[in-house]
């Protein structure tokens, strides 16, 4: 009896199903793509075709404009070619998706990227049952574990009381989608006043309002005034406004920055912000070993990040692991 082939392989364009003829977030233009979430480095323009999740769509008209999709629902087989397909919630931003693939007797499952803490604003992560598992590494080491994200609010919660007490605004840098509207989310509890937010945040929120996520009251700098005090106020801004003309609409600020970088606190000082808060839309250390353990594959392939340190925990481990170099990686 002849070897089974991989389903999933790399080339050139990304990661390759042949059993089907398609690509899972491919980098370079391809004729038919399944798209695991709306990350710039995840999904790209110039594919002939999209298939993503029916939660994701808004993302992707948000993030590449008016494309050719085939929406699906979590869970719902498909076929392309000759695999059956089908998509799992990953728990990383709004309709962030796993893809299962079960073809010449096996099943693999590309996770794209993920986490298990519980997030408000999306669906939580499925474990699927595989035979192979391509896992993301991005926080893969052991000194990155998230801290109970209830800890976290209270920091912030502090924090923007210390600030007002010196009547700085609370400036926090996240990434516009998914990040942003987490925290929103995670802090409404402690708000005692709308958020500011920067346009480019502003634009992500509202269309996560539009997909039906409840999310606390929000205005954008140019609703709140040029002329007001924004002393003590809580403010959303994406990292590129740091350091911009757009700082200057503050007579004083704090800054802080919401990533899971902060967990090394070197970082901070690197993004020269003042205070640093740990909350992550990946998987931790202990979250990418348990679940490669809750999935039961025997083999796991690991993609974008640390990847070194996750095979020889595996290996080690009793399960056969090696990478694929690719061309994720940005948004944390």
């Amino acid at each position: 009896m002849p070897a089974r082939s991989d389903l999933i392989v790399l080339r050139r364009e990304g990661l390759y199903c042949p059993a089907g003829d398609f690509h899972i977030d491919p980098w370079l233009p391809v004729p038919r793509a399944v798209i695991t979430h709306g990350h710039a480095d995840h999904a790209r323009t110039g594919m002939g075709e999209y298939h993503a999740s029916a939660a994701s769509l808004p993302i992707l008209r948000w993030r590449l404009g008016d494309q050719t999709v085939s929406a699906h629902e979590y869970g719902q087989p498909f076929e392309l070619g000759g695999a059956r397909v089908s998509l799992h919630s990953a728990g990383h931003v709004l309709g962030s998706a796993q893809v299962r693939i079960e073809a010449d007797g096996q099943v693999w499952v590309a996770s794209g990227d993920y986490k298990r803490q519980h997030d408000p604003t999306c669906d939580p992560f499925e474990v699927v049952p595989c035979d192979t598992f391509i896992t993301e590494a991005t926080f893969a080491l052991p000194v990155y574990r998230w801290p109970d994200m209830r800890d976290v609010v209270g920091e912030v919660a502090v924090w923007r009381e210390e600030c007002a007490a010196r009547g700085d605004a609370a400036v926090i840098f996240c990434y516009a989608l998914g990040k942003a509207q987490r925290l929103l989310a995670e802090l409404a509890p402690v708000l005692d006043a709308p958020v500011l937010l920067h346009g480019a945040i502003a634009t992500g929120v509202e269309v996560y309002r539009q997909a039906g996520i409840a999310l606390p009251p929000t205005e954008t700098l140019a609703e709140a005034g040029k002329a007001a005090d924004h002393a003590g106020r809580l403010v959303l801004a994406p990292p590129s406004a740091a350091g911009s003309a757009w700082m200057r609409r503050f007579r004083r600020a704090q800054t802080g920055f919401a990533s899971g970088w902060m967990r090394v606190r070197g970082n901070r000082r690197r993004r020269n912000v003042d205070r640093g808060f740990i909350v992550s839309d990946h998987a931790d250390w202990p979250a990418l070993l348990a679940t490669v353990r809750d999935t039961g594959a025997s083999r796991v392939i690991a993609t974008h990040g640390n990847t070194d340190a996750i095979l020889r925990a595996l290996n080690e481990q009793g399960v056969a692991a090696e990478a694929f170099r690719t061309d994720y990686g940005g948004e944390d």
